[in-house]
């Protein structure tokens, strides 16, 4: 940093240029600023990798403190940018509404062999800071720092001025977006999803929302954070997500997500039945995930695609292929349920059966209780029965019978062995 540039040194140039920087910022509410210097106390002949210290910790209004601490500020030796950059996660107060933001200005590399990428990944990761912001003065390092944070080489003055002005605003004024859900004819039309903002590097969430439309028809307007990386989940069923989503800092950016939705309704057949909700397990076609559990006589919103449903009566009903169409309404009918009132001596085996193209399926196992009632679907059934206290497999009993909807059939089995 002593080397010669345009007008002077490089620390003389950057000593000016930060300190009418920090004047802009003098008054502005909910900022505070800090000073961390490297290779300032130490001989680079001694190369002291540990040679970074807090100058002026965080305050308000400490903008002249660290002024006039920049003025007394040499470059004496080694750059130990990776520990520079491991020290700072420290100097931030805790803060749980606040955002941590390092702008590092070096002329150089870490020449203590130290990997800074994998530092600033590691505090980013764990939410410690927003992605820093690197200046280099002179080009040429590019590379080694874009793993580190947002790099921007300055080759004059003018640049360098300019850049410092572009990153601060960035830090403390936030920007705008609106998020377009699209259908299937790529219009905005979509609205009143759920969608949530991760941030990319650390994966923990930064903003929820429910889609909304403003007066103008137009997808609403959000004021979010720009320096940081989203991914974006809308909560659509089954959920689109989309990654690495960057926001443009001073202006509005708009997002688009193909979202396309149609609506799928599951009623019973005939007349409404007042008895316990089943439910009924959507998923993609072909797919074994479990998208949503929808109750019959209701309605939900899903992505146009194909489905494939498992109706949790008994026995299962499957129904596959299920098309749901754009900002139409798929209509499913479930045949109501019937039930069976079995009466049987207590302690015995008893299994049920339904009959399925001439074959008998398994559907389950009954309790040993003495009077047992349960709803099938309708169709025809058998249930095989034993008392417990036999000892002949010819004392098995079968009692074929059929269920209709919202009937009840009531059959009996006699112990005529006790």
């Amino acid at each position: 940093m002593y080397g010669k540039w345009q007008s002077d040194t490089k620390i003389k140039i950057t000593q000016s240029i930060l300190s009418n920087v920090i004047d802009t910022l003098n008054g502005k509410a909910n900022v505070e600023l800090a000073l961390r210097a490297f290779g300032h106390t130490q001989s680079y002949t001694l190369q002291d990798c540990n040679d970074t210290k807090l100058e002026i910790p965080f305050s308000n209004n400490n903008n002249d403190l660290i002024k006039d601490k920049l003025k007394g500020l040499v470059p004496k030796g080694s750059s130990p940018i990776a520990n520079s950059l491991k020290a700072a996660k420290l100097d931030f107060p805790e803060c749980k509404n606040c955002r941590n933001i390092v702008i590092l200005i070096t002329d150089g590399i870490d020449d203590c062999g130290d990997d800074p990428c994998k530092i600033s990944q590691t505090m980013q990761n764990q939410g410690a800071i927003i992605k820093p912001f690197i200046i280099g003065i002179g080009k040429g390092n590019s590379d080694y720092f874009k793993c580190v944070g947002n790099y921007f080489g300055v080759n004059n003055e003018i640049e360098f001025t300019k850049k410092l002005n572009d990153i601060v605003n960035q830090a403390i004024y936030g920007s705008t977006c609106q998020v377009d859900m699209l259908d299937s004819y790529k219009a905005p039309s979509e609205t009143n999803v759920p969608m949530i903002f991760y941030e990319s590097r650390s994966k923990q969430p930064k903003y929820s929302f429910i889609h909304t439309m403003n007066s103008k028809g137009l997808s609403d307007t959000l004021e979010i954070d720009p320096l940081i990386s989203y991914d974006i989940e809308i909560q659509t069923l089954p959920k689109v997500k989309i990654e690495d989503v960057n926001i443009k800092a001073g202006s509005h950016t708009i997002i688009p997500i193909n979202v396309s939705q149609g609506t799928l309704v599951i009623k019973y057949k005939g007349k409404e039945q007042n008895t316990k909700p089943i439910g009924v397990l959507v998923k993609r076609k072909g797919e074994r995930e479990t998208i949503n559990l929808q109750n019959i006589n209701s309605s939900e919103r899903y992505l146009v695609g194909k489905y494939d449903l498992e109706v949790l009566t008994q026995p299962r009903l499957f129904l596959e292929n299920i098309e749901i169409v754009q900002s139409s309404t798929t209509q499913i009918e479930i045949p109501a349920t019937g039930n069976v009132q079995i009466t049987k001596p207590n302690d015995s085996f008893s299994t049920l059966f339904v009959n399925e193209d001439d074959n008998w399926k398994f559907v389950a196992n009954l309790s040993r209780k003495q009077l047992e009632t349960i709803s099938l679907l309708p169709g025809k059934y058998q249930v095989v029965f034993r008392p417990k206290n036999s000892t002949l497999t010819k004392d098995t009993k079968v009692i074929e019978f059929k269920i209709e909807s919202s009937e009840t059939t009531i059959i009996t089995f006699e112990n005529k062995n006790k």
